[in-house]
């Protein structure tokens, strides 16, 4: 049977200021690893955002969107699917969120989404008609701490980003205790990170709808590296 890996947290340096792989570079470097499927979940936040605060709304988000627009034109000559996810962080929030479903034109009708709390955010996504799903990242990383759980629709309990203790085993009990998706991701910056997280299914992923139908039936098990 058929296999099909899938990373749900990675960086590009083209948008991510931390990240130092190029989103064409980090493309191809995962389907050599064998890997089927990635989302790029690049830092929506405001040391990003208040770099490029004189331009319009617009132009401030296609900088933003420039690393998934590369890798999406890369992608789409491989046969390697490349879906739009964010990794948001909040003004007066330590934590940080990976969102899955979100689509461009939510993003350009909404600006500056870090100037919202979690709570404003999740009436914001729930509002919208697709399917947009929250998960917090690494939330026993220092200074960090699990969210309300009725905000979240998971965790991702294994980090796999050797240069920080993200005590995943703690943020698999929480999950666990109440009662929250479990992902997985690389959080992918360097080439060290490699496909060292995200998830398996047996089902082929053809869209963004497929992946959040199998994100929330939880039809996967977790990469561990």
């Amino acid at each position: 049977m058929s296999e099909y890996k899938i990373e749900l947290h990675a960086h590009s340096s083209e948008s991510s200021r931390c990240g130092s792989i190029k989103a064409e570079d980090l493309v191809k470097k995962y389907q050599r690893a064998g890997y089927s499927a990635l989302v790029l979940t690049d830092h929506y936040y405001a040391r990003f955002f208040d770099k490029v605060k004189d331009l319009s709304w617009e132009e401030q988000l296609e900088k933003y969107l420039k690393g998934y627009k590369i890798a999406k034109k890369v992608a789409a000559e491989m046969d390697f699917n490349l879906f739009l996810g964010i990794e948001i962080k909040f003004n007066d929030d330590p934590n940080e969120y990976l969102v899955y479903g979100l689509e461009e034109k939510i993003l350009f009708e909404n600006p500056n989404l870090h100037q919202l709390n979690l709570e404003k955010f999740k009436e914001l996504t729930d509002s919208q008609s697709n399917k947009i799903l929250i998960y917090q990242a690494h939330p026993y990383r220092k200074g960090m701490s699990p969210a309300a759980d009725y905000l979240l629709d998971g965790l991702e309990v294994y980090n796999g980003n050797r240069r920080h203790d993200s005590q995943n085993e703690k943020a698999h009990n929480y999950a666990a205790e109440h009662q929250l998706k479990m992902i997985s991701g690389s959080d992918f910056h360097e080439n060290e990170d490699l496909a060292r997280g995200g998830i398996v299914t047996q089902h082929k992923i053809e869209g963004i709808r497929d992946l959040l139908q199998i994100l929330e039936f939880e039809s996967y098990r977790l990469i561990k590296s």
